[in-house]
């Protein structure tokens, strides 16, 4: 973290929504359509991104979503987002989704993203947001996660050479160290 930017803790940035699954959420099967969800989860991580840099914030890229188990009809959508490491003017905001039967009483865990947003100033551009202060050992580990996350990403998009990720290049070298050793 760097000392010449404010600093806000992941609570800060929590957001949690919840909406009931109606007939014109769903595909022809009952199951809530992927594009639906997808867009609940914009809009709960733009808040989470939004509290965290007090600015205006636009989604930049959408990582790892992964559909564990489909929304039925009927069900509660629930779902989570926070700030889990800030860059210079872009941000990482994880997602959590839930399903809620409210008849069954039953709860089940059903989709994870990483989403990125960048923060923008009056004019539309990119604006340097307050890092991010983990207060736990959960919050630390998701903090370095974000920036080998961060690194991977930068990679394919061929923004980053792989020698100049740092966080790829430690990982890589343990593997090799554990792999000669093995």
């Amino acid at each position: 973290m760097s000392s010449s930017r404010p600093s806000r803790p992941v609570s800060a940035s929590e957001c949690k929504m919840t909406e009931i699954v109606l007939p014109n959420d769903t595909n022809g099967l009952g199951n809530m359509m992927g594009g639906r969800l997808l867009h609940l989860m914009d809009k709960c991580a733009a808040i989470s991104a939004q509290r965290h840099s007090n600015r205006v914030c636009v989604t930049a890229a959408v990582d790892n979503v992964e559909f564990q188990s489909a929304i039925r009809e009927g069900e509660v959508v629930v779902i989570e987002s926070h700030v889990n490491r800030a860059f210079r003017t872009s941000m990482e905001v994880e997602l959590n989704v839930w399903a809620e039967n409210p008849l069954e009483e039953t709860h089940r865990t059903c989709n994870r993203a990483f989403y990125t947003y960048v923060a923008l100033d009056e004019d539309g551009g990119p604006v340097p947001i307050p890092d991010v202060t983990p207060e736990t050992e959960q919050e630390q580990k998701r903090y370095e996660s974000a920036a080998k996350r961060r690194d991977i990403r930068l990679v394919l998009a061929g923004r980053k050479g792989l020698a100049d990720a740092a966080s790829l290049k430690e990982d890589m070298l343990t593997a090799l160290q554990t792999d000669a050793t093995a």
